[in-house]
């Protein structure tokens, strides 16, 4: 397998990739007052910030309607897209070390479909608590369990076969989303709609309150990988090669392997199943500033915030006034993504 963390050919080096990750900051910026001003009714940019100023500044904006569109319903969801984008894209990273397989996601091994089976059991019993488990804890409880079912059934004699694990991985997404299948003919009609759109990802009707546990879970993961990025590079390489660096591998695995179940747990839990993000947007960091983590990771995250806020602009605009599920678009990319990747790697090792 190619080694994820050599430093390949790649568009952008040195003090260029500063400059990259400051351009992802101010893509993100417009991006965002973007989203905010498009919908089923347009807004002008200044009326935006007139509103986003007043309220960063406690002042009044003199206008109760644009509030209401701008503030309580527009700027949560995009500030919550920004963060799932985020947060899936640093997840696909640290997996991608983790199993040095460069077709790994959250989507492709059957973690978003587990945590969306643990997260529909919660949304369609009708209450609060199941097992003692909310909405996010119960998806990072079935994320986890579906991502060890994945490590487990791709070994032999102690040892990770790359070969066994996107199959496995597809084996246990098919079995967890069945299993949801089942649940969602359980439920009352009249709820079906509105689950099957947010298990097909949605950032629509997100509010503040959802924003805090998100916010908090998110950048406590990222700041995590965005520190042990010697660490990626060295299990990249290979477990012989990080142990000879001095790297506790069995211990940098169990980290990675919770870290990104609860990224994917927590992404899942508000917004629903979003794919091939995690594949998508390391990648083309890693075409941009080459194969070490310590670049790849903050050019990953910040593009992943980027992506699925333009996706998200997309996704209401694209049959105004009607809104269709992020995920259509995320898979339509994707899949076509992932056979490429498929067809280059199996090209590669003929």
């Amino acid at each position: 397998m190619a080694d994820l963390a050599r430093r390949g050919p790649h568009m952008v080096s040195g003090r260029m990739t500063g400059v990259l990750i400051a351009g992802l900051v101010v893509a993100l910026a417009l991006a965002a007052i973007a989203a905010i001003s498009i919908g089923s009714v347009n807004l002008p940019v200044g009326s935006v910030w007139r509103v986003v100023g007043a309220h960063l500044t406690g002042s009044a904006s003199g206008d109760p309607l644009r509030e209401q569109v701008v503030w309580e319903i527009r700027t949560p969801r995009v500030l919550v897209a920004a963060l799932v984008g985020a947060g899936l894209s640093a997840a696909g990273v640290a997996l991608q070390a983790l199993v040095r397989n460069p077709l790994a996601d959250p989507y492709v091994l059957g973690i978003s479909s587990g945590a969306s089976l643990g997260a529909v059991l919660v949304v369609s019993s009708g209450v609060t608590l199941v097992g003692g488990l909310g909405v996010t804890g119960a998806a990072f409880a079935t994320a986890v369990l579906s991502v060890l079912v994945v490590y487990l059934l791709a070994q032999r004699g102690g040892r990770l076969l790359d070969s066994r694990l996107v199959l496995a991985g597809v084996a246990v997404g098919y079995l967890c989303s069945a299993a949801t299948s089942y649940i969602q003919l359980q439920v009352d009609p009249t709820e079906l709609h509105g689950l099957m759109f947010w298990l097909m990802g949605s950032v629509a009707g997100v509010t503040w309150s959802d924003l805090g546990l998100p916010a908090a879970v998110i950048a406590v993961c990222t700041l995590f990988l965005l520190a042990q990025g010697r660490g990626l590079n060295a299990l990249a390489a290979g477990d012989d090669a990080a142990a000879g660096l001095g790297a506790s591998v069995r211990t940098l695995r169990i980290a990675l392997l919770v870290v990104a179940s609860l990224l994917t747990a927590t992404s899942v839990s508000v917004v629903g199943g979003i794919g091939f993000v995690g594949l998508m947007v390391p990648h083309t960091a890693r075409f941009l500033v080459g194969g070490d983590h310590r670049r790849v990771l903050p050019v990953a995250t910040l593009g992943g915030a980027v992506f699925l806020v333009a996706v998200d602009i997309a996704a209401r605009t694209v049959d105004r006034p009607n809104e269709l599920p992020i995920g259509i678009f995320t898979t339509g990319l994707g899949v076509p993504f992932f056979l490429w990747l498929l067809r280059r790697r199996s090209g590669g090792e003929h």
